[in-house]
């Protein structure tokens, strides 16, 4: 790469390139919006098949006929996507055998590559662009859409900025296939391992059926702060636990607040059949939390993270939705949870069972780590290659 200072052309008050062009999208780009077909979903249920049917960020259903053929990038027509450019992708580059809804701009390239235009506005804000459509819902018309004006680097540079964002979207997409396929087989090796279904090498046995009030007591240190600012709450779906925001409406008095400590398990009464558990972690010791999220210490001859894994098999943390009482907001109180009976593996066992599964944690960790990496050194490419503030070298 050499950088390039000859910037002559204003756009959008930033600097371009002098050799590059500026065209409005419609004069750019083909808009192929006549290739469109909606399908209701009640007459895609009646034509299934393995041709994609795109809609403005997603593959929506398959179906046994296609209409478009090629290589086409796609744009939303519509929708609240557009207010989260920062995160989600604005465009889609689709090729092969399709079909697309009435909810998206379909773009082709001719003189100038469809590429281009899938990566130029892939993160770009469109918000100045969009008409509002009742609340929360934007508009990008096709007028609109062909008015914007697009930067354009000759065809050679357009190739060669393509060829390399392409390479780093390929090393994301092999990445995300490995997470996958790493978080599949950690899925099945909980599936066999904490059943006891697959025992590793060196143990056999039965495993002892127990209740779950054999393995853990609840704790019950009465807070003498009740400090709003120490509060936890703990997220759905096992994303674990957390600093709760500060509720300004809230009376100081008005709940009981108990001391929870590091290395706890602790749950949502209401939402525990939701996922909504974990251990506390260090930087949370000593925060607090009302009876509505109970917090535990582990018994002798338990080993607390081989627990946490053990309740975190889907099938049985939702099976625990039985036994929640009440009316209204039904909860799962700790003495319905100790009368749970589960079969368990001896300390050496869980310890041995616990070592692989969070080797497999591990590895699915650096992988995700690899990807994120991978992601902001494109989306640096990209603030760099798309305005032309790095040239590259063309033969």
């Amino acid at each position: 790469m050499m950088a390039r200072t000859k910037n002559t052309k204003v756009f959008y008050n930033k600097e371009i390139p002098n050799d590059w062009d500026v065209k409005p999208v419609g004069v750019a780009f083909k808009i192929c919006n006549n290739l469109r077909l909606p399908i209701s979903e009640e007459e895609r249920a009646k034509m299934k098949g393995n041709f994609p049917y795109y809609g403005p960020t997603k593959i929506q259903d398959y179906i046994n006929e296609y209409r478009i053929e090629g290589k086409y990038a796609l744009i939303g027509e519509d929708g609240d996507h557009f207010l989260k450019w920062k995160e989600l992708p604005m465009t889609l580059l689709v090729e092969g055998k399709f079909n697309v809804n009435n909810h998206a701009h379909i773009i082709q390239g001719e003189e100038n590559l469809t590429e281009w235009f899938f990566y130029y506005f892939n993160q770009k804000e469109l918000t100045p662009h969009l008409t509002r459509q009742g609340a929360g819902r934007y508009k990008l018309t096709k007028d609109t859409l062909s008015k914007i004006l697009c930067p354009l680097p000759p065809l050679p540079e357009q190739k060669a900025i393509t060829s390399i964002l392409g390479t780093w979207d390929m090393a994301i997409q092999k990445t995300g296939q490995l997470i996958v396929q790493k978080e599949q087989r950690k899925k099945w090796l909980m599936q066999q391992l904490l059943t006891g279904k697959k025992r590793l090498k060196g143990f056999g046995g039965k495993w002892k059926e127990m209740a779950i009030g054999d393995l853990i007591s609840e704790s019950k240190i009465p807070s003498t702060e009740n400090d709003a600012n120490k509060r936890l709450t703990v997220k759905l779906n096992l994303r674990g636990i957390e600093k709760r925001d500060f509720r300004g409406s809230e009376a100081e008095d008005a709940t009981y607040f108990f001391i929870r400590k590091k290395g706890q398990f602790i749950y949502g009464k209401q939402n525990l059949h939701k996922g909504a558990f974990g251990i506390i972690p260090e930087d949370l010791d000593a925060y607090e939390s009302s009876q509505d999220i109970p917090s535990f210490d582990f018994k002798a001859g338990v080993i607390p993270i081989f627990f946490l894994l053990f309740l975190s098999q889907e099938n049985f943390y939702k099976s625990l939705e039985k036994i929640s009482t009440g009316t209204g907001s039904k909860r799962i109180h700790p003495d319905n949870l100790y009368k749970v009976r589960v079969n368990f593996p001896l300390l050496k066992e869980q310890t041995a069972i616990a070592k692989v599964l969070q080797a497999a944690d591990k590895e699915i960790g650096l992988l995700k780590a690899k990807d994120n990496k991978l992601r902001e050194q494109k989306k640096g490419l990209m603030q760099q290659l798309l305005t032309g503030k790095v040239r590259l070298k063309i033969d």
